[in-house]
């Protein structure tokens, strides 16, 4: 009976790793010049009007941190090397590291262009976990160059927290049974799911710690917080059910529009395409997601359906993914006839923030977003838009796709 006991518990044993490509375009960056491997190293724009993208540990020790204003990083690090950004190489090299974790683990998650999550439940039973995650991380550095860390943990927040322990180019292990004792001495500011304002206003009350976090009472939490209170009681506690949802390129966004009315206005149709574009981008960075293809496709009144995509570097730039949307547009009207729809898609979907971009971007142009995003938020997708897209309105009918 009891050995029955003590097997069921090893059956419910989950071992979940968390990979995180260490500074990734910093790494990339000094992939393809070796020069920079040592330097205090900025991705950004080259103007002092520009914002970082990323930045090496050599520059952190001096304050500078990512979407912090270039004027200000270089008076902290004068001497730091401005490299400017290069979307195309962090995208070939996001998706190297994709295929070598994808090709060797049972199940993957990607959850940014940088982080992995990788169940290897069962796995210890047959190789040991221990020795299958050192030897990936070593296929990583061998067929990429790229250094990454990893934690290995029993959930995915644990193995999360603990990858910021490892890195540089490290590893951790937390051992099931020890989760509320590995956070406990940790600053609340560790722990996802803890922002500016709610760390404020925990740190407000005396609690600067996940294990005094961990100890308030789950119905005052709740009062505090609402259901995300009782969240991060429950996190506090290191307890973490959450699945790994397995990586499919499939995952997409989009949207049609069918004409009452066929149309062979050229200036309408680019019109819908801009309204639509924006759409679906501000919908991209709502969910914190960028995309990695994009899709145009095009209905002619004689029924006849094309369509031509484009893989392109992870983005959730309305600029970048408007003049993609423009371009396979013109590469697919060709026949100069009435045209009753036409649509856009985005897949390859990856969780990502704008950071990606932020070097294109300066300052102001960022807070302009920001703002837009923040009108559309509260008033609707329409709330705010380009003025080619409001043109004179035409018959349709709305087919969104989500």
């Amino acid at each position: 009976m009891k050995m029955h006991i003590a097997m069921e518990l090893f059956d419910n044993k989950r071992f979940v790793a968390h990979l995180d490509l260490d500074t990734f375009f910093v790494s990339v960056e000094r992939l393809k010049n070796s020069q920079f491997i040592g330097k205090p190293l900025i991705v950004g724009g080259m103007s002092d009007r520009a914002v970082v993208s990323a930045c090496s540990y050599e520059t952190r020790k001096f304050g500078v941190h990512s979407a912090m204003p270039m004027k200000l990083a270089l008076r902290l690090c004068p001497h730091a090397i401005v490299v400017r950004g290069d979307m195309d190489s962090y995208s070939y090299y996001s998706r190297v590291v994709t295929d070598v974790v994808r090709d060797t683990v049972p199940v993957m998650e990607k959850a940014s262009v940088d982080e992995f999550y990788v169940d290897l439940t069962g796995v210890d039973r047959f190789f040991g976990c221990s020795q299958f995650m050192m030897e990936l991380k070593d296929k990583i550095r061998k067929e990429s160059g790229l250094p990454i860390s990893y934690a290995l943990a029993s959930n995915k927040l644990i193995s999360k927290v603990a990858t910021d322990d490892a890195k540089p180019d490290g590893r951790k292990e937390v051992e099931h049974g020890l989760e509320r004792s590995y956070l406990a001495p940790l600053k609340i500011q560790r722990m996802p799911g803890i922002g500016e304002k709610t760390s404020m206003l925990l740190m407000q009350m005396g609690v600067r710690t996940i294990k005094i976090l961990s100890e308030i009472p789950v119905p005052m939490m709740q009062n505090l917080l609402g259901k995300n209170g009782i969240e991060l009681s429950r996190k506090a506690n290191g307890i973490d059910p959450s699945p790994i949802v397995p990586y499919s390129e499939q995952k997409s966004i989009g949207t049609e529009e069918t004409f009452q009315q066929d149309t062979i206005d050229v200036q309408f149709l680019h019109s819908e395409l801009v309204r639509m574009t924006e759409r679906l981008t501000f919908q991209l960075r709502k969910q914190e997601r960028l995309t990695g293809c994009v899709t145009v496709k095009l209905r002619y009144s004689n029924f006849d359906t094309v369509s031509k995509q484009m893989v392109i570097p992870y983005t959730a730039s309305d600029a970048v993914l408007l003049k993609r949307v423009k371009e396979l547009f013109m590469k697919l009207y060709d026949r100069r006839m009435l045209v009753r729809l036409i649509g856009v898609r985005f897949s390859h979907l990856v969780q990502g923030s704008q950071q990606i971009n932020l070097f294109e971007d300066t300052e102001e142009a960022v807070k302009l977003y920001q703002a837009m995003d923040a009108m559309r938020a509260r008033f609707g997708d329409e709330a705010i838009k380009r003025a080619i897209s409001v043109n004179k309105v035409q018959g349709k009918a709305a087919s969104p796709h989500f």
